[in-house]
């Protein structure tokens, strides 16, 4: 520690000295005790930042895995096609859906029953009456006016909140309203029969029903099997398979072609191989020095070494699955520095040979994909046990003690600042009343003596 001495120049001079500067002096020895404390803060601030970069790469790369672990993900995804989307489009195709051809003929589509009312030019009038509605062989069910369904509008509302099976609507145009009756259940089984007994009490006429649509299954072949549906959103005829007849063709027969979605999964996986690519590299950063020669923040530090050690051991863990038992499978190799490097060839060669096994190789229990997604729920920044997480906790427990020290020490400084000033403000008008006190003893000397003091020779 430095010392500060007081340089007053001349004590009779009355320019007395600089109390600012002097208490800033002083201050500052007493401030060098806080330096060790803001070093070593600074030092725990830099950790924050590459522990914070390395955890935001780990959930990149818990995100891209879990794209290929995840049931629903990518890898359930399949591709399919229709030689004559104008007949037939595929809607869906699941996981289960095998890759392969398969030959559809549309010979009809499916109709759905519907029967609506005849025309009321005036929507307001005053309904009576009942209604009976029968879907398919299932029980009638009738439905009387009353005070709170005397007008279409409000008929519809009871229909509807009957639970019949059936879906009531006003259809109005040019002509008036009509009320509409469509069946809840497709094809011939949604058949409606309609029974009237209601009557325009406003006009006096009472109110049919024609049918607007019969209900009627479609007709269809697959691979040869002749197949009746009751909707044209057909999902049994081929496993995992959805499609949607738009239109009867019997003449021409439609090719739906089912493949695997490789460019989905080879996408995702050179998602997760990048996003890996990129913690090793953080790894890799702490572990050198920086342009200046100093060694990096995680330089050293057993948090990085562990993680860079369970990520390894992470590549060669899970169980296999069928023929494929390994990431090399995959197309996948790990090099001298780390780094993981993608073949997309070998990739795609795996998903059309073995499409399931490695679908299991990524998600079954105990796979390769739910070993790594455990590593790495261990390694981030979850909380209570993620490493990365620890180790931010670590350095701000330390963190606070220290800001908790040099705020105190800032305490006690500005205490002294405020002792110190006033003390050496105190010294220092005397210091400067020097010479006036001495110019008055002359003068009590010149009064008692006779002497002029200011005289010269």
């Amino acid at each position: 520690m430095g010392t500060v001495g007081l340089s007053f120049g001349s004590a009779t001079s009355g320019q007395g000295f600089d109390v600012t500067t002097t208490v800033t002096q002083i201050l500052a020895n007493e401030q060098q005790i806080e330096t060790p404390w803001k070093t070593q803060l600074a030092a725990l601030k830099a950790q924050d930042t590459a522990f914070t970069t390395i955890g935001s790469d780990l959930a990149t790369l818990t995100t891209s895995l879990q794209a290929l672990t995840d049931f629903s993900g990518v890898v359930a995804e399949k591709q399919g096609s229709s030689s004559n989307t104008n007949v037939l489009t595929l809607t869906g195709a699941s996981q289960t859906a095998v890759a392969g051809s398969h030959t559809v003929v549309v010979n009809t589509l499916a109709q759905t029953s519907s029967n609506y009312s005849d025309t009321i030019a005036n929507a307001a009038d005053v309904l009576s009456g009942s209604l009976t509605i029968q879907v398919g062989s299932g029980a009638a069910s009738t439905i009387t006016v009353g005070s709170s369904s005397s007008t279409l509008a409000s008929l519809v509302t009871a229909i509807n909140s009957a639970g019949i099976g059936v879906t009531a609507t006003v259809i109005s145009d040019a002509s008036g309203a009509r009320l509409s009756l469509v069946s809840g259940t497709g094809g011939a089984a949604g058949q409606l029969t309609i029974s009237s007994a209601l009557s325009d009490a406003t006009t006096g006429i009472n109110l049919g029903f024609s049918t607007g649509q019969t209900g009627l299954n479609g007709s269809l072949t697959v691979d040869g099997i002749q197949l009746s549906t009751a909707s044209n959103t057909v999902s049994n005829a081929i496993p995992g398979v959805t499609f949607q007849l738009l239109a009867a063709d019997p003449g021409s027969p439609i090719q739906v072609q089912v493949t695997n979605a490789n460019s989905v999964v080879e996408t995702a996986v050179s998602s997760f191989v990048s996003a890996y690519n990129a913690v090793v590299k953080d790894i890799t950063t702490q572990e050198g020095k920086d342009s200046s020669g100093n060694a990096e923040p995680l330089f050293g530090n057993s948090s990085l070494s562990m993680i860079q050690s369970q990520l390894t051991s992470a590549l060669l863990g899970g169980a296999a699955s069928g023929s494929v038992r390994s990431i090399t499978q995959l197309g996948i190799s790990l090099n001298n520095d780390g780094t993981l490097t993608l073949d997309s060839n070998a990739l795609d060669t795996a998903l059309n040979s073995h499409y399931g096994d490695v679908a299991g190789f990524l998600q079954n229990a105990n796979s390769f994909g739910a070993n790594f997604a455990s590593t790495l729920n261990g390694l981030g920044t979850q909380a209570p046990f993620g490493n990365v997480y620890l180790s931010l906790q670590q350095n701000a427990a330390e963190e606070k003690v220290l800001n908790d020290s040099i705020t105190s020490e800032d305490a006690r400084i500005a205490k002294d600042k405020t002792s110190l000033t006033a003390e050496l403000n105190a010294a220092n008008q005397i210091l400067q009343s020097i010479p006036g006190q001495l110019n008055e003893i002359n003068q009590i000397y010149s009064a008692i003596t006779g002497y002029n003091t200011t005289a010269t020779g």
